[in-house]
């Protein structure tokens, strides 16, 4: 009863700011960003850890620029998704602007029912998730990690499925892509594939912004699993509240593949994205809260060694 108190309460006054246009909402922001980052110091001590460990080149001035760019993106990124709740499909698909969507309509006249879709939390990815009509009987269905306040995770289940897109938990992903494969449900699955893995799940390392970094391996084993393509959503922002999309295929036939193939040019890929502007990427996160083994890192090491 609680829960569903707060959740109305929380819905009601994010509906009431989503009127306000986005010239305002923006205003709105500006405020925001001196709460968040002068007063609150929201994750401060991480996002300076992480910047710093990925550019170590970058001098402390220049960290300080990039730290404020990020936080005044970050204060955009809330309001931008309060807008989620009232803003028009016509105008949110200017503002988030597909540019070669052709790409999955040839996928699908080849006969491709279901799409992997991987990206980042980069720019504003909840914009990109937010509309199925770009496509024609096509469904979205996105991939999430339930949040731990359940009211605020209702909310974001709300704003992302406004237009008629799905939510799929994590644990459910495996079963319910094979059903949708099963039922050739025509079907993009998107994948925010930036995350941390689980501790249990450490199966594979790579050089991610100057630091050794594990990535997830459950959307290249489910594509690999079922044959399914693969595509890299590459977000740039034009300009305040403006981003695009490009779609780039990795493979068509995963199975086909090398192990690990696939998590590699992603994380080239979603490198080579946030290289192009950090300020975009969500550096809030513990990325690196997990550090390779030494005897793995030797192991794996003398593997390569003789694989050479």
């Amino acid at each position: 009863m609680l829960t569903k108190l707060l959740y109305t309460i929380i819905y009601i006054l994010v509906k009431l700011l989503a009127i306000f246009p986005m010239c305002l909402l923006y205003l709105l922001s500006d405020i925001l960003y001196l709460l968040i980052y002068k007063v609150i110091k929201y994750r401060l001590k991480i996002v300076r850890g992480n910047m710093k460990a990925s550019f170590p080149e970058k001098s402390e001035e220049e960290l300080l620029q990039l730290e404020k760019k990020f936080y005044h993106h970050f204060a955009d990124y809330i309001v931008e998704t309060i807008k989620l709740a009232d803003i028009p499909l016509e105008e949110l698909q200017r503002r988030a602007y597909i540019k070669n969507p052709e790409l999955i309509d040839q996928l699908m006249k080849e006969g491709f029912t279901c799409v992997i879709m991987l990206m980042g939390h980069y720019g504003n990815w909840e914009w990109f998730s937010g509309s199925t009509s770009r496509f024609d009987s096509v469904s979205l269905y996105q991939i999430y990690r339930p949040l731990n306040n359940v009211a605020v995770d209702r909310l974001f289940i709300k704003l992302r499925t406004r237009f008629g897109s799905f939510g799929i938990k994590k644990r459910d992903a495996v079963r319910d892509i094979i059903k949708l494969k099963q039922d050739m449900t025509r079907s993009l699955v998107i994948f925010i594939a930036d995350q941390t893995p689980s501790e249990a799940n450490l199966h594979y390392w790579t050089n991610f912004l100057n630091q050794d970094t594990p990535m997830l391996t459950g959307p290249e084993r489910i594509a690999q699993k079922l044959n399914l393509p693969v595509v890299f959503l590459d977000v740039e922002q034009v300009k305040r509240g403006y981003y695009t999309v490009n779609f780039t295929l990795l493979t068509k036939i995963p199975k086909k593949t090398p192990e690990f193939w696939i998590t590699e040019e992603y994380a080239r890929l979603m490198e080579k994205s946030i290289l192009r502007n950090p300020a975009y990427w969500l550096w809030t996160h513990k990325r690196w809260k997990y550090k390779r083994h030494t005897e793995q890192q030797i192991n794996e090491n003398g593997k390569q060694a003789t694989e050479q």
